[in-house]
């Protein structure tokens, strides 16, 4: 009977999900031309966006990190816990209770370094991210994760009977 091992899988692809400085919500980057990016809102409206790169900062949300008390912690890491941690609370919550939720799922944060106006905005991307197919989907640029495989011990096969050589068609004389 083979053995399952399991690997955790990296599901979550957040490549070209950028934040826009002064914008509220989150944008897909589509195209980039030498004046800037050509974004999509990630609301029901669509609308487009040209981000000019002198002016606008964007922030690619796969890059993103929150300050850590030894080492910073992966937005994507943090969304892994909001996935799993059950009811996510509205962000015009109170900030005490969002600040509890966000102890819940990043209990190493620094909470002096990470303003309730930054948990807000997790709370409010995850809000938006979630309902999107790309949330489930693995993520392009890592590593291929193994999946569940099985392990099978090697198995002896009975000995197979050799047959005999053929014998190579005579040569025709010219």
């Amino acid at each position: 009977m083979p053995i399952l091992i399991s690997r955790k899988l990296e599901n979550m692809n957040l490549q070209g999900i950028v934040a826009v400085s002064g914008k509220p919500g989150l944008w897909k980057a589509l195209t980039q031309n030498k004046s800037g990016y050509v974004l999509e809102s990630l609301d029901g409206k669509k609308t487009k966006l040209v981000a000019n790169i002198s002016t606008a900062k964007l922030a690619a949300l796969d890059e993103i990190t929150i300050f850590g008390e030894d080492d910073d912690i992966r937005l994507k890491d943090i969304f892994d816990r909001m996935k799993t941690a059950g009811d996510v609370p509205d962000p015009k919550t109170d900030g005490n209770k969002l600040r509890l939720y966000f102890r819940e799922v990043a209990p190493d944060h620094d909470e002096e370094k990470v303003y309730t106006s930054d948990i807000k905005k997790v709370v409010s991307w995850f809000g938006i991210l979630k309902a999107l197919p790309l949330f489930d989907e693995a993520d392009p640029t890592a590593a291929p994760a193994p999946v569940e495989e099985p392990v099978v011990a090697p198995v002896e096969e009975a000995p197979v009977a050799e047959e005999a050589p053929k014998k190579k068609p005579a040569a025709k004389k010219k």
